[in-house]
């Protein structure tokens, strides 16, 4: 069955893919790009997983969700920048002044790793950004050279990645996660 990618509007399948086992639990939940710093320490135990809930909830949604039939297998974490972190990020460059989306988290369960669904899930998160008038959507992955990344550390993708679903470098960054250099990847759509 190939895989399909709807936005992300299902709160429970978006729990199953970045929340924690406890609802408690002071993880990422994919919100550390999403919001303002101060606003995303200041969140703690199970006001996270409401924070995501509402954000859910908007219009348009976080992201997007791979489904193998009806299980949910994927997480990409899509939006404006400008209502990201990277707007005012001072490692992640800013290239022009296009109102660019950002994909920020590429994440595969486990169990259905290495099936390839990293691509239909950059697609789907491409899709949603153009279906929202995006003019170019950018990506921030690890520039691996094929070397292996950390699973804890391969959320941002590849470049490689990247390049497969039509993205270009744009630009050098000076972030630097798992010990490899992350280079801004961009993907006109105008």
């Amino acid at each position: 069955m190939p895989i399909e990618v709807r936005p992300a509007v299902v709160f429970e399948d978006v729990a199953t893919m970045v929340g924690p086992k406890r609802p408690d639990a002071n993880v990422c939940w994919c919100l550390s790009y999403r919001l303002p710093s101060r606003e995303h320490l200041a969140l703690r135990g199970t006001a996270r997983g409401e924070r995501v809930r509402e954000l859910v909830a908007q219009d348009p949604p976080p992201g997007v969700l791979a489904y193998d039939g009806e299980d949910v297998v994927g997480w990409a974490g899509v939006h404006p920048r400008a209502d990201t972190s990277f707007a005012r990020n001072r490692r992640i460059p800013r290239v022009d002044d296009l109102d660019v989306w950002s994909v920020w988290c590429l994440r595969v369960r486990p169990g259905h790793r290495g099936r390839g669904i990293v691509h239909p899930l950059l697609a789907g998160a491409v899709d949603l950004a153009r279906s929202y008038g995006a003019p170019a959507v950018e990506g921030y992955p690890v520039d691996n050279g094929g070397a292996k990344v950390d699973l804890t550390m391969a959320y941002v993708g590849t470049r490689h990645v990247f390049e497969r679903a039509g993205f270009t470098k744009a630009a050098d960054t000076t972030s630097v996660l798992a010990g490899f250099p992350r280079v801004l990847m961009r993907l006109d759509l105008r």
